[in-house]
Parts: structure tokens; C-alpha cells; sequence
């Protein structure tokens, strides 16, 4: 995965966009059907949590397919890239303590792995206006670039491939 510049406008109203409407089909979704189902096979006990479970879920999954199926329209170029970036995220700080050792004993793949890490965060933060932790983020910056001018290391993030993490 590469960073890629978004507008921070049309990412934000196009995930609003998403959410409501996420929110809308599955509350009418999980109501339209769980009543379905209540109506068709009442309870003499009166209790239609299965039902009711049943509509949430299955409106849910509904809801997911769909989004998986959308994930390539154009309408959901940058909700999609944010959704990936932040899984390629989760790889990398998922191998956080072992990059970070290899690193100071001056792995590039490790270093490259971190550069990529801490440059999508701050895309990511600046993004969502989660500006609140950027000085810890500054902090492993300015160490990560002293461990790269010390083991002479040019760290390219154009160069980062997520296949890296594999030996860490």
C-alpha cells in the first residue's frame, strides 16, 4: 500500500454519508424483518428476542456484504483507502515491540516498516482531527530518523511493502 493525498472535505462528508446510511438501512432493515418474522410466527410467551436477534443480525450481515461489494465504487475512493490504511496500521503496530528491536539494531526493512507506520498515523490522525497524541508520534520520529542516519539508512516509504512484516 502507498499514502495517497485525499481532500480531508470529501473524506469526511463521504464517510458521514456512509454512516448515516449504514445506520439507516440497519435500523430499517433489522425492524422490517424481525417484524416480519413476528408476524408470521408469533410467540405465545409474548418474548420475540430470537426474532429480533435474527433481524439485527441478519441485517447486519446484509449491510456488510453491501459495503464489501461498494468498496471499489468511485464514490468510495477515500472511505475505502482509510478503511485499508488503517488495516495496514493494525499489520504494522501488531509487530510494534519487534520492529522497533530490530530497528535499533539497525534492520532498514524494520525502519521502513516504522517510517510507513508513523507517516500513515499522522495522515490518519490529521484526517479524523485526532491531533491529541502527534507529540508522541513527533517523538518516535525524531528517534527513528537518529537510528537512520546512524546506521546511514535512507528511508523511501514509497519503497514499503507490508510483505516485510512476515520476518518480524
Amino acid at each position: 500500500m502507498q499514502l495517497q493525498n485525499i481532500d480531508k472535505q470529501l473524506y469526511r462528508s463521504r464517510l458521514n454519508y456512509v454512516i448515516v446510511t449504514c445506520i439507516a438501512v440497519l435500523a430499517i432493515a433489522s425492524l422490517a424483518i424481525s417484524q416480519t418474522l413476528i408476524f408470521l410466527f408469533p410467540s405465545e410467551s409474548g418474548s420475540h428476542f430470537h426474532w429480533n436477534l435474527l433481524g439485527v443480525v441478519v441485517s447486519g450481515i446484509g449491510v456488510g456484504v453491501t459495503l464489501v461489494k461498494l468498496k471499489s465504487h468511485p464514490k468510495m475512493k477515500e472511505v475505502a483507502y482509510v478503511w485499508d490504511l488503517k488495516h495496514a496500521l493494525n499489520l504494522i503496530y501488531r509487530k510494534n515491540r519487534a520492529l522497533k528491536a530490530a530497528s535499533k539494531e539497525g534492520d532498514a526493512d524494520a525502519m521502513l516498516a516504522l517510517q510507513f507506520s508513523y507517516e500513515g498515523s499522522r495522515q490518519l490522525w490529521k484526517l479524523d482531527d485526532n491531533t491529541i497524541t502527534m507529540s508522541s508520534l513527533n517523538t518516535a520520529q525524531t528517534e527513528l530518523d537518529e537510528l537512520a542516519k546512524e546506521f546511514g539508512i535512507e528511508l523511501d516509504i514509497t519503497k514499503y511493502d507490508s510483505s516485510v512484516l512476515s520476518q518480524f
